[in-house]
């Protein structure tokens, strides 16, 4: 099966950078197509990419069907990812990258954002980017599969910029496991801006316009 077109809202001014913004589980890529007005970047020329994850088993959900980026077996942080999965998912997100890159815009001025399961995607794929980007956002998620990951870390990413936000009051992904990704990424010596807010799995205000000023201060142009 292969993955449907993603949601693309195309800037009003000329085209200098990219965001590719992957979604939750069950969601797809429209889930958070109407937070773009409100970032207050319209004037950055940014080309939001909004990919759709395939539709797929899901153990946990009793093996329903639904858009997946991976299966999640169980909710252990060794069970919550299948490697397989992840995989895939990154591979289709570096092709999104060379996309990108072959329209002319410059990696530097790319930014990978994810929520929740699309922030572990995001993670596994930005920090084994081989093409040097902006910055990752990683949002109401957790960082799996710690010990595959670290062996493939890229050497150009090392000093990218990670802005990471998490609800208080999560029951999805508990608030513990955003302090664990926190630390995996200070123990990597990146360099990474975490942030809290009172809320449940979602975004709110506060945040959406604290990602709008991260975004104005990582998209300059190169």
């Amino acid at each position: 099966m292969s993955y449907q077109t993603p949601v693309i809202l195309e800037p009003s001014v000329k085209h200098q950078a990219s965001v590719i913004w992957l979604h939750g589980l069950g969601a797809d890529g429209h889930d958070f197509e109407p937070i773009v007005p409100h970032l207050g970047v319209a004037s950055l020329g940014i080309k939001f990419i909004f990919p759709h994850a395939k539709v797929q088993p899901v153990t946990i959900n009793a093996g329903m069907a639904m858009r997946s980026w991976y299966d999640i077996l169980g909710m252990e942080l060794d069970t919550r990812a299948d490697s397989a999965g992840i995989k895939s998912s990154v591979e289709y997100v570096n092709q999104l990258i060379e996309n990108e890159i072959v329209s002319g815009i410059d990696s530097r001025n790319i930014v990978l954002a994810g929520f929740s399961q699309g922030g572990v995607v995001c993670l596994h794929a930005g920090l084994t980017c081989q093409h040097q980007l902006a910055g990752l956002i990683a949002l109401s998620t957790y960082l799996p599969l710690v010990d595959e990951l670290e062996p493939k870390l890229s050497e150009v990413n090392k000093n990218i910029h990670i802005l990471q936000a998490h609800g208080t009051q999560d029951p999805v992904v508990h608030p513990s496991l955003g302090d664990m990704l926190v630390h995996q990424l200070k123990q990597w010596d990146y360099n990474v801006l975490p942030h809290k807010y009172p809320m449940q799995h979602a975004v709110c205000p506060e945040e959406i316009a604290v990602i709008g000023q991260w975004l104005q201060t990582m998209l300059v142009p190169v």
